[in-house]
């Protein structure tokens, strides 16, 4: 459950503790082993009722490991957890189940849901080029739904229609045109990089 609700790869999971799940803001936040990148990440409600009743049960200490191997009782390694869900795998008809694959589903999920990729970067503790090169090019409705905003006449040309209207001085155009776009670069929404399609639609378990 926290891998399909994290996106964490395995050893993150594996390393995760209760000193890193604030349970009062409802997110957990830990810095990545593999890029060393804080990542804060809404916990979703049903990993929030696991966490919850794992606690109670358990009463840790903050140092504590979240996950423990159900045969030892002692941290799960990420070697146990790839062989876990492997099997998992095995037992649903999935071959190749490994963990990377919640990631992948973690990632496909938020984009299809309207996150943008350098939202969905921040939340896995990746960049945007590997988002945009591993998640994006083959969910649909990312391209669907450009097509609908760019047909939709909304923008910046929808508050300029009265620009041509011979009663508008020059000076009247040019305010209405940059009013737009100086509200973006005041909010600090434009930037540089620009994004294009990238690859793989998650395997689901």
């Amino acid at each position: 459950m926290p891998l399909r609700h994290t996106g964490f790869r395995g050893n993150d999971a594996a390393l995760l503790t209760f000193a890193e799940v604030d349970f009062q803001r409802r997110e957990i936040e830990r810095i990545t082993q593999k890029r060393s990148k804080k990542v804060t990440i809404p916990i979703q409600s049903e990993l929030l009722f696991m966490l919850e009743a794992e606690h109670a049960k358990r009463t840790p200490l903050p140092h504590e490991r979240v996950l423990l191997n159900p045969l030892t009782k002692g941290p799960m390694s990420r070697k146990r957890i790839y062989e876990r869900m492997l099997a998992l795998g095995k037992r649903a008809g999935v071959a190749g189940a490994h963990p990377h694959r919640f990631r992948d589903t973690f990632a496909v999920d938020l984009l299809c849901a309207g996150c943008g990729i350098y939202d969905v970067a921040r939340m896995i503790g990746d960049t945007v080029e590997t988002v945009e090169r591993h998640y994006t090019p083959f969910v649909p409705a990312l391209r669907e739904r450009v097509r609908q905003i760019m047909e939709s006449g909304k923008g910046l040309e929808s508050g300029t229609k009265t620009a041509h209207s011979p009663s508008s001085s020059t000076q009247d155009v040019e305010n209405m045109a940059a009013g737009p776009v100086s509200r973006i670069l005041s909010a600090g929404l434009l930037r540089r990089d620009g994004h294009s399609s990238g690859p793989r639609i998650a395997a689901r378990l």
